[in-house]
């Protein structure tokens, strides 16, 4: 899993509450396992018309925000099943953190599982963070782990909070299977006693 320390990008406005998971990653998609692909798919019920074409209407669709790595969104964000495609698709497309008022339980955990930084602020500072998000080609922020800031295009600060367990494996890259491989040495020194004390094992 990348390392998340700061993300200086572009910020999409997706002003819109109770976002599901299946508005996110549709459940055709969920035919893979692999993680890759799915960007193509994402939102893709709002991205796309009927005959395949884009909806130029769609925030995603539109030049400014085509290469997007922020997503700042509406009250209850991943909400609906418990698809892990829903992360795995927003990191395909590129979009590397969430900022909403709230996130579902499931959502929110797979989130950190896959290096996305889903980051809850109050409602005041999310109309902020929408404000600066629908400037366009100026929609920058700056979202800085190690501080726990955002920084807005106009140099405004948001602090946010994160547990420091979830800080720290974001800041490190580490995964469960990376957590796991931190204890590798204790565990290969287990194996080796138990082989010393157990040889008939």
């Amino acid at each position: 899993m990348d390392k998340f320390t700061k993300l200086t990008g572009v910020a999409a406005p997706l002003p819109i509450i109770n976002v599901d998971t299946d508005m996110i990653i549709p459940k055709d998609y969920l035919k893979t396992i692999k993680r890759t692909g799915l960007g193509t798919g994402l939102f893709s019920e709002m991205r796309y018309n009927e005959d395949g074409s884009e909806n130029p209407d769609f925030v995603l669709n539109k030049p400014a925000y085509r290469n997007a790595q922020i997503l700042v969104a509406g009250d209850n964000f991943g909400c609906g099943s418990s698809r892990e495609h829903a992360p795995w698709a927003l990191l395909d497309f590129g979009i590397r953190c969430v900022i909403s008022t709230s996130f579902a339980d499931i959502f929110y955990n797979n989130c950190f599982k896959n290096g996305i930084l889903p980051i809850t602020v109050s409602p005041e500072d999310l109309d902020k963070l929408m404000d600066d998000a629908s400037r366009g080609a100026n929609a920058t922020l700056t979202v800085d782990l190690e501080a726990m800031e955002i920084r807005g295009p106009d140099g405004g600060v948001i602090t946010f909070d994160l547990d420091s367990f979830r800080r720290h494996c974001m800041l490190n890259g580490l995964d469960d299977i990376g957590l796991t491989m931190e204890k590798a040495p204790a565990i290969a020194s287990y194996e080796q006693k138990l082989t010393e004390n157990r040889p008939w094992a």
